[in-house]
């Protein structure tokens, strides 16, 4: 059985993933739905939840660590010339209904509140399809929504002064696993040279399973490539990478990143062609 608080996509009748709107979870991780497990079509998972080396890291979602100054990404907030600092600055992502709810995704509507105040006001639509008999994609769309009478901006650790830490936005937690999983772009190969850079597609490959995600608007595109893969394997797309981001009153931030969830590890030319099929269908 589905809880009320879940629901299990599926890709021809087997589930891949399963979707929490309403964990419970204390305030310092930050509180926001979240997709745990995913799953390859054979049914190995991909995904973390609160792993020891990162307990709010939450499987596959939205995170921001500055929402004007608030937290959304949970744990500790890094400040400048102070360094990571426990703050009580934790927002909340806050599930408000489905528009659209089916096996094979949905329509959600979700309200940021910090403080007391809700802050953005979040469209985020899921969905689930086929690629082969050992591949599936996953389509993720979020629009936030400025709904304050004043100005917002969304920041990361490095434009507080952390290089090399512009995490924010759409972020997956992948599976750790005994050794780190390898990193590779269509041109590049490897943690060091493809985190912090900007490409049409990023793969993450371990044991038995690769990850391809690919930014599939111009915007998304823009963004570089949040990536670990020897602390912990994790992969984001960068809101805020050099500088903050502007959010007027009623403005709004669309990104779409969509995922290739594959069996076995795949060819650098595998992961293209699997990427391009995804985007366009």
């Amino acid at each position: 059985m589905t809880s009320p608080d879940s629901l299990v996509l599926r890709v021809a009748g087997r589930p891949v993933g399963r979707y929490v709107t309403r964990p419970e979870l204390p305030a310092r991780l930050s509180p926001r739905p979240y997709l745990h497990p995913v799953t390859t079509l054979a049914g190995t998972a991909v995904t973390e939840v609160s792993p020891a080396d990162h307990a709010h890291h939450l499987g596959v979602g939205v995170a921001v660590p500055d929402v004007e100054g608030h937290n959304f990404w949970g744990g500790r907030t890094f400040v400048r010339d102070r360094g990571p600092t426990e703050l009580d600055n934790h927002g909340a992502q806050r599930h408000t209904a489905f528009q659209l709810r089916d096996t094979d995704g949905f329509v959600e509507e979700l309200r940021w509140v910090a403080a007391g105040t809700e802050l953005l006001r979040e469209r985020r639509t899921v969905a689930a399809g086929g690629l082969t008999d050992t591949a599936w994609a996953l389509d993720f769309t979020f629009s936030l929504t400025n709904v304050t009478t004043a100005p917002l901006s969304i920041g990361s650790p490095a434009t507080n002064g952390r290089p090399g830490a512009a995490y924010g936005g759409f972020f997956w937690r992948a599976r750790k696993e005994s050794r780190p999983p390898a990193v590779f772009t269509a041109d590049r190969d490897g943690e060091a040279e493809t985190h912090g850079t900007r490409a049409d597609w990023l793969a993450l490959a371990g044991e038995d399973w690769t990850l391809v995600f690919t930014g599939a608007t111009e915007d998304t595109r823009r963004d570089p490539w949040f990536v670990r893969a020897a602390e912990y394997p994790g992969v984001g797309s960068s809101l805020a990478h050099t500088e903050r981001l502007p959010v007027p009153p009623g403005g709004t931030v669309v990104r779409r990143v969509v995922t290739v969830v594959a069996d076995g590890t795949l060819t650098r030319g595998e992961a293209a062609a699997l990427a391009r099929r995804a985007v366009s269908q």
